[in-house]
This record gives structure tokens, sequence and C-alpha cells, in this order.
């Protein structure tokens, strides 16, 4: 008999722990995990969700099989904090990734970590983004193929598992034809990680998709021109990176600017379908929970602005889709509202693994389910201020199902230097109307602060650790687009 180290011994009797509840109930298998990440796609970015002119026939199958939540939310509209908190389950002031430089702590458990400790054959393929300078392997996974930083449309440097080597080809498609290899000799089970560059800017559709909506009429959001209540940072902004009448990520006009965008998500549509076939193939795709998502939103000109890092909805809804028929009887719609901070719970509960200890999300299950369940009335946002990127102030705020707060302080013991923000968003959708001086709202506002005030303590997030705003400045710097 081969000897076993502890750790084997550990990991192999997990397994079996882990695997027993699926026998009792007459499963022999436990199920594979699929997670494919999009990079600053939209809530509404979908055909799903209704949108006017771009088609996502693979992304709305998920949706149509599975279940959709409505209203889905990052909890800090930045890339790597938001990752993080898909990973761990929790906020950003706790896992301490709260720019885009950062690393994801090893001693932060993830919920691909507590899965390969498990028993899962567990990859990473694609946009990792924490640490921007490292493309070594991370714990928890047993294949890796990632790259420094964001990556490029074209010909992107790998590191897959050691071997450093530059990918020709379209993004979309090096990382879904890693995906589609490694799947073919994947251990069961399983749980792949797809991390899509698209649609983050600066936009280049694939050839094919270039000119897919020349011909579509494009209009300027509602909110294009700053209205009233508007906080000061938001018009001095105007002609900056994150403002619509700056460079418009390379775009040379607006038009151009909303067409490339979405012809860049054709191809991340494309890659989910060649995903989900090649799990029918293999004959898993029924023993497979598939989750697709955006790490955070993107502004499109609403509120005079370009990018996220706000806490407007256009920045902080995200998709968040989850196709596993085992569990999810009967493809509905959620209206309940989910969180990024929710993902890592809910995969180890589907996947009946062990939780993970004091994580700040819970498990949606019971929501894909159509069970009662208690759920959350309200949560908080977070973002820094960043010196690269000069134009947003520090952002917190809360969100109930009918309202949205925000401010910006400048630090512990330092008063707001900007216009603070409310919003009935189950009446103004749009967020046209600042309400923080209604003398109507007055008693919203104290419950809004004071809720806000409430979550800060019960997660450990009071502004003591929070970064004194330098003067903000609106020149160009520069920097890479983040």
């Amino acid at each position: 008999m081969p000897s076993v180290n502890r750790r084997q011994f550990l990991q192999a009797s997990a397994a079996a722990a882990v695997a027993a509840p699926f026998a009792a109930c007459g499963r022999s298998r436990r199920p594979n995990v699929v997670f494919v990440l999009s990079d600053d796609l939209r809530w509404d970015a979908m055909g799903v969700a209704g949108h006017p002119f771009l088609k996502t026939p693979n992304i709305d199958r998920l949706a149509n099989e599975g279940v959709r939540f409505r209203n889905a939310f990052c909890t800090s509209s930045l890339c790597s904090p938001s990752r993080a908190s898909f990973l761990s389950g929790l906020y950003a002031h706790s896992h301490q990734v709260i720019n885009n430089f950062t690393e994801f702590p090893a001693s932060v458990p993830s919920y691909p970590q507590r899965l390969h400790d498990s028993g899962y054959n567990t990859a990473y393929i694609g946009k990792w983004h924490m640490g921007e300078g490292n493309d070594e392997k991370r714990p928890g996974f047993d294949y890796w193929a990632s790259h420094k930083g964001q990556g490029q449309y074209y010909d992107t440097p790998f590191n897959v598992d050691g071997n450093r080597q530059v990918i020709k080809g379209y993004y979309a498609h090096v990382v879904t034809n890693l995906a589609l290899d490694w799947l073919k000799t994947a251990k069961r089970p399983f749980s792949l990680s797809v991390g899509h560059k698209a649609p983050h800017g600066l936009w280049i559709p694939e050839p094919r998709y270039e000119h897919a909506y020349d011909n579509i009429a494009i209009h300027k959001p509602e909110t294009a021109a700053p209205g009233p209540g508007t906080p000061d940072w938001v018009t001095r902004r105007i002609k900056t990176w994150h403002g619509i009448d700056g460079p418009l990520y390379g775009a040379k006009d607006f038009d151009t600017f909303i067409r490339t965008y979405h012809e860049t998500i054709l191809s991340v549509d494309d890659s989910v379908g060649q995903i989900y076939e090649a799990l029918r193939a293999m004959g898993e795709l029924d023993n497979t929970i598939f989750l697709f998502a955006g790490d955070n939103g993107f502004l499109l000109g609403e509120h005079a602005s370009i990018d996220k890092r706000t806490m407007w909805e256009e920045s902080i809804r995200i998709p968040l889709l989850v196709r596993y028929p085992d569990a999810i009887k009967t493809p509905r719609v959620v209206d309940r509202m989910v969180l990024n901070l929710d993902v890592a719970p809910s995969v180890l509960d589907f996947a009946g693994a062990a939780p993970i200890a004091n994580v700040h999300g819970a498990s949606f299950r019971p929501l894909t389910e159509g069970r009662e369940t208690p759920w959350r009335q309200s949560w908080m946002y977070e973002y820094n201020f960043e010196k690269e990127f000069p134009y947003t102030p520090n952002v917190r705020g809360v969100r109930t199902e009918e309202w949205s707060y925000m401010h910006y302080p400048n630090g512990e013991g330092q008063p707001d230097t900007e216009k603070a923000e409310l919003y009935h968003v189950k009446l103004d959708p749009l967020e046209k109307n600042n309400l923080i001086d209604a003398p109507e709202a007055k008693e919203t506002l104290a419950s809004m602060q004071a809720e806000l005030l409430k979550i800060q303590r019960d997660t450990g997030g009071l502004p003591d650790k929070m970064p004194i705003n330098p003067e903000l400045r609106f020149e160009m710097p520069d920097a890479a687009i983040r």
C-alpha cells in the first residue's frame, strides 16, 4: 500500500465527508463549478435584460435555464476589490484588496481553495488582476493560465503553469481555447474559473464584430448633463478620463465609444456558448453549477461620467446568472438584492463543501430554489481614493431596496468635502433627483446614515482606516486605464 502523508489523508477524508450527502440523496457525484467573469460588464448589457440592440443568445440561455438576479450588485466598483469579494465573501475593508495593485492575501480563505482542499480539480484561466505585476500561480489552483495586469486584446503574454509565452490571437478565443483544452483532461469534480478581459477599455472588437452595430443609432443617456444637486467633483471631471467630454477611452466619438463597448461583449457570449457546448458533450452540463457575472458595472455617459468607482446604479449593478438544474428546478428571475459577496458561500453551499466562517455574504441557494428565507434589507458600498486616477473621492454609502445614500468622506474626523446624495431609486431609477436637502426626506436620510454606521460597525469597516483624499486633481495623469 503506498504511503499517504497527513495532508493527503486530510484531503481524502474531507472529500469523503463532502461526498456523503450527495450519495445519500441518490447522486453519486458532486457537482462541477464553472464561473465565467466578465470585466466592466453592466447589469443591462445582455439581451435577456432588455438591451435595445445587444444580442447575447448564449448568456441569455443560461438565464432562461437557471436564475437571473435582477438586482445584483458589487460592493466596491473596481476590478481587484470586487474580484477578491467574489472569491472570499468579504467586504473590501476586510479582505484588504482596496485598490487595483494589491495581491489577494494568501491568509484569506477563498471558495476555490476550499473546493481544492475538498478534492476538486481546480483551474484559473484568464484575467486575475490582483497583484498588478505578478503572473505567478496562486494558491488553490491545480492549473493556472494568467498574466500580469490587464492583458491585451491581442497576443497577451501568459504564464501557463510556469511556461511563459505570448499566445497569439484574440483574448476571448485564447482563454476559451485554454479552458476547453483543460476540460478535456480535468478530473471530476472540477472547478473552472474563466476571467475575460472584455468589455474593459480600450475596446477592440474582433474583426467579425467590429462593424456589428455600425447602423445602430446611438443616443446619450438622459443624465448625460449634470442635474440639480450634482456634487461639484462630478462637474469638474467632465473633461477627464472619467468624464463624458474626455478622451472616451481612445474612441474617436461617443457613438464609436458605445458601439465598440458592446461589440467586444459578443465574443464573451460566444465563449459562454462554447463552454456550455463542451460541458454538454462531456455529459457534465447538468451536473455543473454554471455561473456568469460581471465584476462591476460601467458608466456610459450617465451622470456625465465614464468608468466605474462611483455608487450610482450603472456602476454598482452587475449581471449575475446561475444555471444548475439539480437545485434550480424552475427557471426564474429573483428580485432580492444579492451581492458579489454571496457567490463564495453560495458555491460552497451548492457543492456541499464546508463553508468559510465569518463571511459577510450569504448563500443565495434558497432564493434560486424559490424558498422563503430571511434576506438582507441593506448593504454597504465602499470605494477608496486612488492617486493614479484622482477624479473620484472616497465613497461610502448604503443601499436598500428603495433608497440609495452616498457621501464622500475625507478621512476620520474630517468633514465631507463634497455634497452627499440621496435617491429614491424605486421611484427614480435614473437617480435624477438628489433629495439630500429635501425636507420630506429628512427622516429617511437620518435612517440611511444610521444604517451605514451600523453595517460599518457590524463588519469592522469603521472609517478609521480610510485614506485621506489629497486635493482632487483633474489634469490627465500619465497612467494606464484601470
